[in-house]
């Protein structure tokens, strides 16, 4: 401003003085010292601790926080360092030091010791303020936490048992299930995980930790549950009795992607829809469409187990067609986020090419998906042998085929065979003898391949990046279109220290 308006201003100038210890010349300062000096003079970090050991659980890799808390933490992680800090602030205030920044130094992961780069101000001779850095060491001792120790004891030694079941012919529901509970850590405390055939079995040590287990698996499906408890032991003279609980769980049958024939009574709860609808979408309601008319409804928990109806096909009975044509009849609408268009389409079996010439023509709710030539897969409702009583009510009213969605597989079958870009976490389970691991693991590959074709199923899903991913140019199939696939923005930075399942095979 004052150079605008010509003025003549004066430069302030900031004063030297001479150290009055080695004569080199400085700012001044309160005590008249260079920094070299003041820290030859005067170790603000004496009185500090330099050395404090961690009590470290090695099989649940949690620290102690005394007097009996146990908290589980990751190494390196921003919790372990405010977990390390903790343990020095109190000393710190004594001591009248500030902590003014924190950082960890990198040591051998099997050297039981944890560093910590420590800066800290205290104010030293008539106000001057030194600022130093130096070293915390804290040594990891290790000592088994209480459950651990119960654990290691007798492995059967539990107090509450979650049993978690769907009578259906496939596993999908507990794969998705399986990386829900592990990104919402639900399953933290499990001391013990095992893998039925109808389901999976969690044993906790409290039977609060299993009553919690189960209200979050009642947030994200359709459940009913009872519980029972059995008499372990009993001290006649203190009235103290131990007992062991049983959490038995049942999971509604009615899948994604479920062909239903609605009974009239749920039928009217829901506007009168249907009465033939699919299933679209499970979490604790159910979500099902008429893909005639696209009128939708949610059935929640109560509602489900009220009428308690089952699926009149499953995805197991899906027949794959080809969309011979297709024209829109309506708009795009949009229904519990997913967007539909309704088309008349003519189709035929794939299996019956080159044996007659039968076609159908039929309404579908995939109209902004398919076009002529198109391979999706449907339920063949002409020929299908059902023993469902309603069904028998709405003969004249049945569709002869309804489609479900695209089909990539002959695009699969023509792409070389490669390793995804991204894997799943997977829970340590014990796997029960009467498991048969090669439908199971026919079941998972096909849930990977709903993952990359549905983006709605992955949203509340992690995906991890696949270091050993390696891209190839030849990506897309010889029409040009490409396969359904997980953008790389959906995947997060793969950690070490997690348990990754390998979803390298082949497709099927």
């Amino acid at each position: 401003m004052a150079g605008e308006t010509g003025m003549f201003t004066v430069q302030r100038t900031i004063g030297s003085v001479l150290c009055c210890k080695c004569g080199i010349p400085m700012q001044p300062n309160a005590a008249n010292m260079c920094v070299k000096c003041l820290r030859s003079e005067v170790d603000i970090t004496e009185g500090l601790l330099k050395r404090l050991v961690l009590v470290h659980c090695p099989d649940c890799e949690s620290y102690l926080q005394p007097p009996r808390t146990w908290v589980k933490l990751q190494l390196e992680s921003k919790e372990l360092l405010t977990f390390c800090l903790k343990r020095l602030q109190k000393n710190m205030n004594i001591n009248k030091a500030k902590l003014v920044n924190a950082e960890f130094i990198w040591t051998e992961p099997h050297s039981k010791r944890v560093k910590v780069k420590v800066s800290v101000q205290k104010e030293v001779y008539h106000g001057a303020i030194l600022e130093q850095s130096y070293l915390v060491e804290y040594v990891q001792q290790d000592h088994m936490c209480e459950s651990c120790s119960k654990v290691a004891a007798n492995p059967d030694q539990w107090v509450a048992a979650v049993q978690l079941r769907q009578h259906v012919s496939h596993r999908r529901t507990f794969f998705y299930l399986e990386q829900l509970i592990l990104k919402h850590g639900a399953a933290a405390r499990a001391v013990r995980i095992k893998q039925m055939d109808h389901g999976i079995d969690f044993y906790f040590t409290s039977r609060s930790h299993g009553n919690k287990f189960v209200e979050f698996i009642g947030k994200v499906s359709p459940i009913r549950s009872r519980s029972d408890k059995q008499l372990v032991s009993h001290d006649v003279k203190s009235s103290i009795y131990n007992y062991k609980y049983t959490f038995s769980v049942e999971i509604s049958p009615i899948c994604r992607e479920d062909l239903i024939c609605l009974p009239p009574k749920a039928a009217g709860t829901l506007g009168n829809i249907g009465p033939i609808v699919i299933c679209t979408k499970v979490t604790n309601s159910i979500a099902l469409l008429d893909p005639h008319t696209l009128k939708f409804g949610f059935l929640d928990a109560d509602q489900y187990w009220r009428t308690s109806f089952k699926s009149l096909l499953t995805s197991r009975q899906l027949v794959e067609y080809i969309v011979l044509d297709i024209e829109p009849v309506s708009s795009e609408v949009i229904v519990g986020g997913t967007k539909y268009v309704l088309a008349d389409a003519q189709v035929a079996r794939v299996s019956d090419f080159g044996k007659n010439d039968i076609m159908f023509n039929i309404k579908t709710h995939l109209g902004h998906l398919l076009k002529p030539g198109d391979l999706a897969l449907g339920y063949d409702l002409y020929s299908a042998n059902t023993n469902d009583m309603e069904l028998d009510n709405y003969r004249g009213y049945v569709p002869e085929v309804v489609l479900i969605k695209k089909s990539y597989e002959e695009k699969r079958q023509k792409r070389r065979p490669k390793p995804r870009a991204w894997k799943l976490k997977s829970l340590v389970m014990e796997v029960d003898e009467k498991v048969n691991e090669d439908k199971m693991a026919s079941e998972y590959e096909q849930f990977l391949k709903d993952i990359e074709e549905n983006p709605e199923l992955r949203f509340n899903i992690s995906l991890y990046q696949n270091k050993d991913y390696q891209p190839s140019e030849a990506t897309s199939v010889a029409d040009g279109e490409e396969l359904p696939s997980v953008p790389f923005n959906e995947l997060l930075a793969e950690l070490d220290d997690l348990e990754l399942r390998d979803d390298d095979d082949d497709d099927d």
